[in-house]
């Protein structure tokens, strides 16, 4: 019984370094999000860190547009972000748990 316990907290061990793992490496990966015109392009992590921001001199010439870019955009590399982010993460959980009953309608 013990033995078992101790090989889960290991493993749990290893799920848990497996999870940092991923979400260091997760700084390294880019989503570039663009407006369809090209006006305004966003470059984020998948840990959702902006990196840059590139305005077009054109929409610098109105303001409530530009604002309006900038939501949509930033709101579509957000959902990216998350998406790319909650699958490694759940990934990564998962390879490293041990098998517990029950445990597998967590990470659907």
């Amino acid at each position: 019984m013990f033995g078992d316990l101790m090989g889960m907290m290991g493993k749990l061990q290893e799920a848990q370094k497996k999870v940092a793992e991923t979400k260091q490496r997760l700084d390294t990966v880019l989503i570039d999000e663009q407006s369809a015109d090209g006006l305004l392009k966003v470059t984020m992590t998948a840990n959702r860190t902006i990196r840059s921001i590139a305005i077009n001199d054109e929409l610098l010439e109105d303001k409530e547009q530009l604002e309006d870019y900038l939501i949509m955009v930033m709101n579509n590399a957000i959902v990216k972000a998350t998406q790319i982010s909650e699958a490694e993460l759940a990934s990564a959980a998962k390879d490293g748990m041990p098998n517990l009953p029950g445990m597998d309608q967590f990470f659907k």
